[in-house]
């Protein structure tokens, strides 16, 4: 029964910087195999494959990326592809796909996550998923909360606070609260406590009640998402799309409602999950040799240690380097140090602003 009442939105609209050169603006990251053999779009619709139909499965992303989207993951109605006119961070996606999912069924329980995160462990994350609609149709606010294993910088963490109860034998958490990503000290003390959490940017709630906190937390995104509702099953609608989502506020969901919520809970998911932010995130998945290197494509690595080489068309030679990652893709070339990964948004920009626009 709850089947039908529970849908899968699936977050598309990233532009994956931090993956170029292979990742452009017309083929972000979530759109390439960067994990075996399937995109990360692909994998993360097999895994909700495992709870719902595809008719309840949505996919939010650009205009831009309709038919990419439709190539990679046929199975899903077309009509359940929701083009955003332009980006307006999460908290504008998620109140679309709600105004979307409410045409269907005004309180059906949304689970909503990004499209290109990697689960290692797809039962759990089912079986996790389950406990947290449950929780969900209780008319809470529910996150997944994933157990640290490392003072991870990159992440926002979840503060657990007293248990409530468990759902189809998941427990559940009140959220003491939402922390920003930590410095490296504060990193360390929150992986010592025990009781923090990473953020996963995977959330459940009915469609009513996030409706609702949008109203309570952004109302500005509320009267907009108003203005498209009346527009939805008319002729207007493309338009009135295109002129009010523009204009609609650009914050993220975690920053403009979670926050800020109150009664919201969390799910501990150990279901080996990674958000796959860099490239240096891809090592865990590939093969190494003796000297700790990595090479996709064709090349040799001399006299080098802990590289990787991602090489698309071009033969890739190193000679005594180290730490390095090197990514050859459509004629662009990326030499980078493994500590600056996640700072590769600056040599984005640098691009940018010096007329290589065409290559982004």
């Amino acid at each position: 029964e709850s089947d039908l009442m529970t849908h899968a939105v699936i977050m598309a609209g990233g532009r994956g910087e931090r993956f170029w050169p292979k990742s452009r603006q017309g083929l972000p990251k979530q759109f390439l195999r960067l994990i075996g053999d399937k995109t990360m779009l692909q994998r993360t619709v097999s895994r909700v494959e495992k709870l719902l139909a595809p008719e309840n499965i949505y996919i939010i992303t650009a205009e831009k990326h309709r038919e990419i989207v439709r190539h990679q993951v046929p199975e899903i109605p077309q009509e359940n592809i929701i083009l955003e006119p332009c980006g307006r961070d999460t908290a504008a996606a998620v109140g679309l796909a709600a105004v979307i999912v409410q045409q269907k069924n005004v309180t059906g329980v949304m689970i909503v996550l990004p499209a290109d995160h990697y689960i290692a462990d797809e039962d759990r994350f089912a079986a996790v998923l389950r406990g947290a609609v449950d929780a969900a149709a209780e008319n809470r606010a529910v996150t997944i909360g994933i157990t640290a294993n490392r003072p991870e910088t990159g992440f926002g963490y979840i503060a657990q606070g007293q248990f409530y109860k468990s759902f189809a034998g998941i427990p559940s958490y009140q959220v003491e609260r939402f922390m920003e990503k930590p410095d490296h000290k504060q990193a360390l003390r929150f992986l010592e406590s025990g009781c923090y959490f990473w953020n996963s940017g995977i959330f459940i709630w009915r469609a009513d009640l996030i409706r609702r906190l949008i109203s309570e937390h952004i109302p500005p995104l509320a009267e907009g998402l108003e203005e498209i509702e009346k527009a939805t099953g008319t002729n207007r609608y493309p338009q009135v799309l295109q002129d009010v989502y523009a204009k609609l506020p650009k914050i993220s969901i975690d920053y403009g409602v979670m926050e800020k919520a109150q009664g919201v809970l969390m799910v501990p998911g150990d279901i080996g999950w990674d958000d796959v932010g860099s490239w240096t995130a891809l090592e865990s998945y590939k093969e190494k040799d003796m000297n700790g290197n990595i090479l996709d494509g064709q090349g040799v690595l001399v006299d080098t240690k802990n590289t990787m080489v991602q090489a698309s068309e071009k033969v890739v030679a190193t000679l005594g380097v180290h730490d390095l990652i090197v990514v050859e893709d459509e004629g662009s070339i990326l030499i980078c140090h493994k500590q600056k990964a996640q700072e590769l948004k600056k040599v984005i920009k640098a691009l940018q602003e010096n007329g290589y626009k065409e290559i982004l």
